[in-house]
């Protein structure tokens, strides 16, 4: 049954041929990718009496026919019953073409084709840079943009410490396998972008110039330099003399637990010797005071001497 459903769809194939065809959508997907092809309610008859999707024109994929269950033609084919679109899967460089929908009614009958590229992810490129200084400030770059499988382009600029213009040379270049190549300016960076209709990936490079690497410091950095050297020099000293003050603190504690007081020793009963009765008390104990007392005259006796605390 199977082989008579695809002898009548190749059958129409033909007749379709020779009445013509419509015009490619083109689509790209990614290797390894799936993709999902879909014909709007629009395109197709208002009664649909069969309908296949076909690869160049020659491979039947899947046919559909009215109350009955599609028919696959490939493992890799996913199908939709409802709106009759499909899922190609795991797609691969071999499976880049044509597929077509054919819709059959009673007295009309639509197609739909989609030109489909699978392509691989882009290589990284690598951007090589020649800069030469010039007496005038600025300097003279000369940049090569390769890929893995030995493209490459070549340009020239000239940059100083603030902007960069493109002088001569490739700016783009179309590889074998249809991925672009370029060289370009973006906010002051030289980039190499090597991409693809479903990928890319970029090489670039900033301070391409020896100047810019040592443009001397704005007014601004440099105040902001000498604020924080002189709050580091004045935190260093203010630490420096606490520090001295604690120490010496220390060290007067310490001799003040050391030293020894002499304290004067007095011999009970002894009588000072009478020279000592004078004015000048500078060998006598702050809290000693002396009196003289005296008997009355004519009085038998002698001297004596008395001494009170106080």
């Amino acid at each position: 049954m199977d082989s008579i459903v695809l002898l009548f769809a190749v059958c129409l194939l033909r007749l379709w041929e020779a009445q013509g065809s419509s015009a490619l959508t083109s689509v790209f997907v990614q290797k390894g990718k799936d993709l999902l092809l879909g014909v709007t309610e629009a395109d197709l008859p208002t009664q649909i009496n069969f309908l296949s999707w076909l690869f160049n024109r020659s491979d039947v994929l899947v046919t559909f026919s009215p109350d009955k269950e599609p028919i696959k033609y490939n493992e890799r084919v996913e199908v939709f019953v409802g709106n009759y679109s499909i899922k190609l899967k795991n797609l691969q460089e071999a499976d880049s073409g044509v597929y077509t929908v054919r819709a059959y009614g009673a007295k009309e009958h639509t197609e739909t084709q989609y030109n489909v590229t699978v392509q691989d992810s882009v290589s990284p490129p690598q951007l090589i840079i020649d800069s030469v200084p010039t007496s005038s400030g600025s300097c003279n770059i000369t940049v090569t943009c390769s890929t893995q499988d030995s493209h490459h382009i070549n340009s020239t600029f000239t940059c100083d410490t603030q902007t960069c213009s493109q002088d001569i040379g490739e700016a783009s270049k179309v590889t074998a396998s249809g991925a672009s190549l370029q060289v370009y300016l973006s906010s002051g960076s030289i980039i190499c972008n090597h991409s693809n209709q479903v990928s890319w990936t970029t090489d670039m490079t900033i301070n391409v110039c020896p100047q810019q690497l040592t443009e001397p410091p704005s007014n601004i950095a440099l105040t902001v330099v000498t604020v924080v050297l002189c709050t580091l020099f004045i935190a260093a000293s203010i630490g420096a003399a606490r520090l001295y003050r604690q120490k010496r603190t220390k060290d007067k504690r310490e001799e003040t637990e050391e030293a020894v007081y002499a304290v004067p020793e007095f011999t009970p009963g002894a009588r000072p010797l009478l020279q000592s009765l004078t004015n000048d008390a500078s060998g006598l104990s702050p809290t000693s005071t002396y009196c003289l007392v005296g008997l009355p005259t004519g009085s038998k006796g002698s001297w004596d001497f008395e001494q009170s605390n106080s």
